[in-house]
């Protein structure tokens, strides 16, 4: 596979690959169209920094995650044997759901947490950028799992890629 990201810093990110002869073109808003879900709210992704958004310092989710500790600081590392019970499961749900990433899970990461903060302050984020994000993150690293395995399908034939002639696999629990 040839992924390649296609977009300058001043456009909407994108990725652009070839699949049996046929280019794929996906960004946001293309995978929204596919998936028939919204692609507004905070258009955001990092993954070793805290988010900068109006409104939003990492102390916010900090002090709501971690609220019998007095040392809370944006550099402090992110635990999540340290969550409540309901914080755990909202974790469970961006790592294994929202955003799959394969691995350990004992540590949050600065995204996941300021995911947790919009969940929790119901602010909206494009999800399906982050998916698209996750997506590049997930080919550029050495070992991961496949994200998303489950919707490639529906990419592909949105592209129209002939899929005649190839063997399906049956998906890895990993890979859902």
């Amino acid at each position: 596979m040839n992924l390649r990201i296609v977009s300058s810093p001043h456009e909407e990110f994108a990725l652009s690959s070839t699949v049996n002869g046929q280019r794929i073109f996906l960004n946001n808003r293309i995978l929204a169209s596919i998936l028939h879900i919204p692609h507004n709210g905070l258009y955001i992704f990092e993954y070793k920094k805290w988010p900068e958004v109006e409104g939003f310092h990492p102390n916010n989710i900090l002090s709501i995650l971690y609220p019998n500790d007095p040392n809370i600081h944006p550099n402090m590392a992110l635990c999540r044997n340290k969550l409540s019970v309901d914080h755990r499961l909202l974790h469970h749900l961006i790592v294994h759901q929202l955003l799959p990433t394969g691995g350990g899970y004992a540590k949050l990461t600065r995204m996941q947490a300021f995911l947790m903060w919009c969940i929790i302050s119901k602010i909206e984020f494009c999800y399906p950028l982050l998916m698209v994000h996750t997506m590049v993150r997930a080919f550029s690293q050495k070992k991961s799992v496949l994200p998303f395995g489950s919707i490639l399908t529906k990419i592909f034939r949105y592209h129209e890629v002939r899929l005649e002639g190839e063997i399906g696999t049956k998906l890895k629990e990993e890979d859902t």
